[in-house]
């Protein structure tokens, strides 16, 4: 199985910053609980943009489909109701390793 890499940009409305950030740190406990998950790391854009960014690794995509029907992400989506600017962009990857294996994957 190839490990999958996801890259998920979310966009706060305005004034809501705070309530999705801790929707989002409240479930990050729970999705390093589930099984295959190997990266789930939140990082906020720098400069003037409220956008949020997870950088994910998963074991197989199987995990992947498995953390998406899963409880924290239902518990986060209920808190996150009306307080983003648009849908949560998703985009996934195949890993394609180079260099060393420390700095060349994710």
């Amino acid at each position: 199985m190839s490990p999958v890499i996801v890259v998920a940009t979310v966009s706060p409305k305005p004034g809501e910053e705070e309530a999705v950030r801790e929707a989002f740190l409240a479930a990050i406990p729970k999705v390093h609980g589930e099984p295959g998950c190997g990266k789930y790391a939140l990082h906020e854009s720098t400069g003037d943009s409220t956008d949020l960014l997870f950088v994910e690794r998963w074991e197989s995509a199987e995990a992947l489909k498995t953390h998406g029907a899963g409880p924290a992400l239902a518990e986060a989506g209920a808190a996150l109701k009306g307080r983003l600017a648009r849908p949560i962009e998703v985009k996934t990857f195949t890993p394609i390793p180079a260099g060393t294996p420390e700095q060349g994957t994710i």
